[in-house]
């Protein structure tokens, strides 16, 4: 917990000087609120003795100029006070806004960048859903707590405490009464926030549920619209919500008997108060006076209604700050728990990173594996690979034939190393993955993975992701290759043509072929294309390999299908079974000695799969 609240402290940088003006000004602000009632005394009893010698003017001769004198000083003393306060008060809250907001902007940064580091291992130890949750509503605890910190934080104990020093410098013993109040409430508010801490732990996973819910239902929205499951999707929404509810209501519930006790608390320590300070009054002994120089001297008891007046806002003051200590407790649980979980972010290593002496040059589109064994996760009991030996010529066309969960995808993620081997080695241009620099590796590796992903923008934001310097015949010849150039055409605004988030108004073909001209325009050596042909018909699919072999012919394409029509004239199909090579060789080769190429040959072209 100590690392993560110093990385998230660490966020503060260039709003520290906010962070640390807002204590200085809240310092102040005590300091004069805690002043105030004991110069309101003062006031109260300065007043009282005109009145007194009103009483007596007739029998003493007493100039009052001296007292109204004093009425007026303190009176302009409390104006100064008061102002003071406001000022302290205003300062405080600005530059805590300040290093609050600023704080929460860095961090956020901070956090998005870690992930942008991230290799695919590391994103798949956390969640979209919660990923998201993080960035937005535990950045919003920290946030708050973080000023709560700067001001709340330091003006609650020291209000406290200062106020109990006045109380009993104002009215003595009777200050105690106050000290037994805050045990006793206390003690209340203690098991009142014990209560509420273990309910609002459980909020940040419920918050996670809540927004996986959401992401799923936008994402696949046209999936449950498809399959008419609006209805299921509305139920697990309200489920996920109503769990939220019910977690906050409860725990509110609880929170809310802090104001009950604390107005019982005052109410009490106010009866007190003027019961037992009414006693002393009375019952002390008053007197006047006279001077040697013959003036007069007005005494009074032990305690003055103004003390009195004092006592009470000092009590209120002091219980305040106790419900303000517990409700700081409350927030803090929360934002502890979020900076446990953006800490786990933070600290979370990147576990592919850039050598010490890195190659930047892929020389060509080699690619050989040595004895690759690989699994996800360290603890899993299988690997997902096992024992993958496999050579590829610079400008071959590869295909990777093999049923679901056979290691297609886990294979080519190796070659951009998207993920680290295990055990063995990849090469990619006679040098081994690891040796390469992270960006120019994976520039020279392009991959279309099996989800085609645009980005809200224009066609030509989106092509531009290859090479954002690329020109508008350079983008033409990409999406020619790909067979995307026909339907561009239609269009009234061409490359300008607005894209919607996700690319929602472009068919899956189209998604597919723009992903292709994106990849292309990178000029990789290496293009991989995962499935990325899928949604588009046959005729176009060939056109599109044939472009790829006669126009790039260098290029080394690796193309995972489904389809054998996508892969029957590549250079080597590569048969996966189990996470195990089964076999590779040429279609005609395959069809002859193959048995799983063989089954699934004469099933698609039985069923019309060519068509």
């Amino acid at each position: 917990m100590k690392e993560s609240i110093k990385l998230i402290l660490s966020s503060v940088r260039q709003y520290k000087k906010y962070a640390l003006i807002t204590p200085i000004f809240m310092i102040i602000e005590v300091l004069l609120e805690t002043l105030l009632p004991f110069v309101m005394s003062m006031l109260i009893d300065t007043i009282e003795k005109i009145t007194d010698v009103n009483d007596i003017m007739t029998t003493y001769n007493y100039d009052k100029f001296n007292i109204s004198v004093s009425v007026f000083g303190l009176i302009m003393v409390l104006i100064l006070i008061t102002f003071g306060s406001l000022f302290s008060g205003i300062m405080g809250g600005r530059y805590a806004a300040k290093a609050s907001v600023g704080m929460a902007a860095n961090l956020r940064g901070d956090l998005y960048r870690k992930i942008q580091s991230f290799s695919f291992a590391n994103i798949d130890k956390f969640s979209a859903s919660s990923l998201i949750t993080r960035m937005t509503t535990d950045i919003s605890y920290v946030q708050m707590s973080f000023q709560m910190m700067i001001r709340i934080v330091i003006r609650a104990p020291l209000m406290m405490i200062f106020a109990s020093i006045m109380a009993f410098v104002t009215g003595g013993s009777l200050a105690w009464i106050f000290i037994g109040l805050v045990v006793v409430t206390g003690l209340g508010l203690f098991f009142v926030v014990k209560g509420a801490m273990k309910i609002f732990r459980r909020v940040f996973k419920r918050f996670d549920k809540l927004n996986q819910s959401v992401q799923e239902n936008v994402n696949g929205i046209r999936v449950v619209k498809a399959y008419v499951r609006e209805d299921y999707e509305k139920d697990k929404f309200n489920k996920a919500s109503d769990e939220i509810t019910y977690d906050f209501v409860k725990g509110e519930k609880i929170v809310a008997l802090n104001g009950p006790i604390m107005n019982t608390a005052i109410h009490v320590s106010n009866v007190l108060v003027i019961a037992i300070g009414s006693y002393i009054i009375a019952t002390s002994v008053e007197g006047i006076q006279r001077k040697p120089d013959g003036s007069i001297e007005i005494l009074f008891g032990s305690l003055t209604i103004g003390q009195m007046s004092s006592l009470i806002t000092y009590g209120i003051q002091i219980l305040t700050s106790v419900m303000m200590i517990s409700m700081i407790m409350v927030m803090l649980v929360l934002s502890i728990e979020s900076v446990r979980r953006i800490g786990e972010v933070l600290k979370e290593e990147p576990s592919i990173v850039n050598p010490e002496n890195p190659i930047y040059e892929v020389k060509n589109g080699d690619i050989t594996f040595n004895n690759v064994r690989f699994k996800y996760k360290p603890e899993a009991e299988k690997n997902t690979l096992e024992n993958i030996n496999l050579t590829v010529k610079s400008g071959q066309f590869i295909g990777i034939l093999g049923t679901t969960g056979s290691g297609k995808t886990s294979v080519i993620n190796l070659i951009s190393r998207l993920y680290d081997v295990s055990e063995g080695e990849v090469l990619v241009g006679d040098h081994n993955v690891k040796d390469y620099d992270l960006v120019s590796l994976r520039d020279a590796v392009a991959v279309v993975l099996q989800k085609n992903v645009l980005f809200s923008g224009t066609i030509e934001s989106n092509l531009k992701w290859g090479d954002i310097n690329a020109s508008e015949e350079e983008m033409k010849k990409a999406c020619t290759i790909a067979q995307a150039q026909e339907f561009i055409d239609t269009f009234k605004d061409g490359y300008k043509t607005r894209v919607e988030e996700g690319g929602n108004n472009f068919s899956g073909g189209q998604k597919q072929r723009l992903c292709i001209a994106r990849a292309i325009l990178k000029k990789p050596k290496v293009l991989i294309l995962d499935d990325s042909t899928s949604a588009v018909d046959t005729k176009t699919d060939r056109l599109i390999r044939k472009a790829l072999k006669e126009d790039l012919p260098e290029m080394t394409k690796i193309v995972i299908a489904q389809r054998i029509s996508s892969i029957e004239d590549a250079d080597q199909i590569i048969i996966m079974e189990d996470g195990h090579i089964n076999a590779i060789g040429t279609s005609e080769e395959l069809l002859k000695n193959n048995p799983i190429y063989q089954e699934i040959y004469h099933t698609q072209n039985r069923v019309g799969g060519n068509e």
